[in-house]
């Protein structure tokens, strides 16, 4: 059983009028995915919402960051694409997992939401925070960063493009500040 994602305060860019998850749902809808897999999270929920309205996608809840990439390789061998969402402390929990994207070399695309960052109220998010990046570059995935809003779908229509028509391993992480301050 999955908690209540907590509640999140949107930054003022979002609430400005700049959609970032739209722009992200029409990016991998131009990179024609078709199947999205997450594990429940504050900072994906417009994301999740987006893709389980939309009908050419499916959209599948995991329980473990593990499962999903498990996803994708079965959405690859079946003809289609997929893309994970997860949390930059969930990074932590699938990293052996990574070892078959890497080994059978299958494009992944992951969109990871950052904790232990910008004003995070949670000190259990700090370390994998600072791991993150590190720990998916050593084992081989390309890591791509969004700080601001601006830069999102600029992001992750490249991080899409590498991974499925290079056929690599790509990760974005989309900065806690970017996202918002959380309030419990």
């Amino acid at each position: 059983m999955t908690a209540a994602s907590p509640p999140v305060t949107p930054p003022s860019s979002i609430a400005g009028g700049h959609d970032w998850p739209a722009e992200i749902h029409r990016v991998l809808k131009n990179a024609r995915v078709q199947q999205v897999s997450y594990v429940p999270d504050a900072g994906h929920a417009r994301l999740i919402a987006l893709c389980a309205d939309d009908s050419s996608v499916r959209t599948v809840p995991l329980t473990t960051e593990e499962e999903g990439v498990a996803l994708a390789a079965g959405a690859w061998l079946g003809g289609q694409r997929a893309a994970l969402l997860l949390q930059s402390s969930g990074v932590g929990n699938y990293i052996n997992m990574l070892s078959l994207a890497s080994i059978a070399r299958f494009p992944l695309l992951m969109l990871v939401t950052m904790r232990g960052e910008w004003s995070e109220f949670n000190p259990w998010q700090v370390p994998m925070s600072r791991a993150t990046q590190p720990t998916l570059e050593a084992i081989g995935v390309r890591v791509y960063r969004a700080d601001a809003v601006e830069e999102v779908a600029e992001t992750v229509g490249a991080a899409a493009e590498l991974a499925f028509d290079g056929e690599q391993q790509v990760a974005v992480l989309l900065s806690q500040r970017m996202l918002g301050k959380k309030i419990w």
